[in-house]
């Protein structure tokens, strides 16, 4: 009953999967994992942890300079609620190392979806030749920048039909777009519709115009 009672240790699966990443240790993993359910912040308690772990106070010791040494806990001295000065752990060093790990994961994951992009292959297909490195690098900038891949595939198609096989003339014309606040496919579709309804509008008015003057009655104009 005693057994069944004992609190249980919560082990996050990203951490299980990542610890070696980490560059721990199996047994350091585990004797982190022990303080991680402590909290953020608790006292620090060599004898405690010894008795919790059925490990010497030495080992202890050693998994606690091993684990500051690589940046995933503190011990400080600070005043407890009674304002009696005691050490403490804690374990922001490890939530910080967290952090920058998840972001270096996110930067290598765009990284690869950057260079595995169709977009690269695409334009090569429509400029009928290999892309060199400097426009290699232009088109990187754009989807580093967060750039739609649909919408520079379209902005490409744009290109290529006004008979123009050139990044300068499709760096423009997503600037264009951007200025207009064209950031999707559907908003390229809907502005052309706009545009070709504009233009209908315009030649209607000038074919009136047209014959207006055709049909004007010169005789009568001081009329």
């Amino acid at each position: 009953m005693n057994l069944l009672k004992d609190r249980n240790m919560v082990i996050p699966m990203y951490l299980l999967k990542n610890y070696r990443k980490f560059h721990l240790e199996l047994n350091e993993f585990i004797f982190f994992m022990y303080l991680y359910n402590q909290g953020d912040r608790f006292a620090f308690d060599p004898n405690h942890f010894s008795e919790d772990l059925d490990l010497s106070l030495e080992e202890v010791m050693n998994l606690i300079g091993i684990l500051t040494e690589k940046k995933f806990l503190s011990v400080e001295v600070s005043k407890n609620e009674k304002g009696i000065m005691e050490e403490v752990v804690l374990l922001e060093p490890f939530y910080q190392q967290l952090k920058l790990f998840m972001m270096d994961e996110i930067n290598q994951k765009n990284t690869e979806e950057i260079e595995n992009s169709s977009v690269y292959e695409m334009i090569e297909k429509e400029f009928g030749r290999t892309l060199s490195s400097i426009e290699y690098e232009i088109i990187k900038a754009w989807l580093e920048n967060h750039m739609s891949e649909d919408l520079i595939k379209e902005a490409v198609k744009e290109a290529v039909l006004n008979g123009v096989s050139n990044l300068k003339y499709i760096d423009k014309i997503l600037y264009e777009w951007g200025k207009k606040g064209i950031k999707t496919v559907q908003d390229v579709e809907a502005h052309r519709k706009k545009r070709n309804a504009a233009m209908e509008k315009n030649k209607e008015s000038d074919e009136n115009i047209d014959l207006g003057i055709m049909d004007w009655d010169w005789f009568d104009e001081d009329e």
